[in-house]
């Protein structure tokens, strides 16, 4: 069934009149972009209002630790890399609040760490070393029907949770006090939101690699901020601005003329729209 879907789908993509998108990999790449960027920016408002920019970084650098990991104990690194993001995130949560410690100290603590076991086991494992690259620069090109298929259901399985849980974890990241005194059980929506977003980073991470994942969720949220006077506003921004930048990125980087990464066309064009919006911003 998900397969005859499928093939539907990438057949409507093929009318885009540009040769580029008659090709399968590029309809199949199109296809991941349409739900990774606008899943990627709405996961970064709040990414935004925690105050968590770098959270990104540690989850990327996880990467390195969770194939070393997976093929020192013969597990597949589809299943070893998920599963040690979601150590790490909540690692970092519950460092967060045992502790007085800010959000920034605690993940730039977990950053050094996975980073530096990441390093000394692939440092152990040449061979690991080779491959490392793809996670270093990514390759949405490369994204196979499977993966299309985990990501639509993580898609779903965090839009579903942020319609229960945005406002509740806006007034968290404000103010928690407050959120206690309404009876709102912080701590669940939080290591809730941190999971969900650990598996958001490691699939992103397979569009941009670990250099650039940071951007797929901070730069459209943060454009979205310099013109929303609202949340709901912020929202329909973050997620424009998220689908145009991927979307522009990827057919942008497949042109001849430019012949780029696409994970950098991407994070280029969704920081000329934030330029942009800081122009409009200052101009109000």
């Amino acid at each position: 069934m998900f397969a005859r879907i499928y093939d539907l789908l990438c057949s409507f993509v093929s009318f885009i009149p540009l040769e580029c998108m008659q090709m399968r990999f590029m309809q199949e790449a199109f296809i991941g972009i349409l739900l990774l960027a606008p899943l990627a920016a709405a996961a970064g408002i709040q990414v935004v209002n925690f105050r968590m920019a770098f959270f990104s970084d540690a989850i990327g650098h996880s990467v390195f630790a969770g194939v070393a990991i997976g093929l020192l104990l013969s597990v597949s690194p589809h299943w070893s890399m998920p599963v040690t993001a979601l150590l790490v995130g909540g690692g970092i949560m519950l460092l967060k609040r045992c502790s007085r410690l800010s959000s920034d100290t605690v993940i730039g603590v977990f950053y050094s760490a996975v980073a530096a076991a990441g390093l000394a086991l692939v440092s152990r494992n040449p061979g690991v070393a080779k491959d490392m690259q793809t996670f270093l620069y990514g390759d949405i090109l490369t994204v196979s029907g499977g993966e299309i298929a985990y990501l639509f259901i993580l898609s779903l399985a965090f839009y579903i949770f942020q319609i229960f849980a945005f406002n509740k974890l806006m007034i968290t990241g404000l103010d928690e006090k407050l959120a206690k005194a309404h009876n709102i059980p912080t701590a669940l929506y939080e290591y809730i939101y941190v999971g969900l977003l650990a598996l958001i980073v490691i699939v992103a991470v397979r569009a941009t690699g670990v250099l650039l994942v940071t951007a797929l969720l901070i730069i459209p949220s943060a454009a979205a901020r310099n013109l929303a006077s609202g949340a709901g506003k912020m929202v329909f921004f973050a997620l424009l601005f998220g689908l145009v930048s991927g979307i522009a990125g990827l057919l942008l980087s497949a042109q001849e003329f430019i012949n780029a990464s696409s994970g950098a066309m991407i994070v280029l064009t969704a920081s000329t729209i934030f330029f942009i919006t800081l122009f409009f911003r200052k101009k109000g």
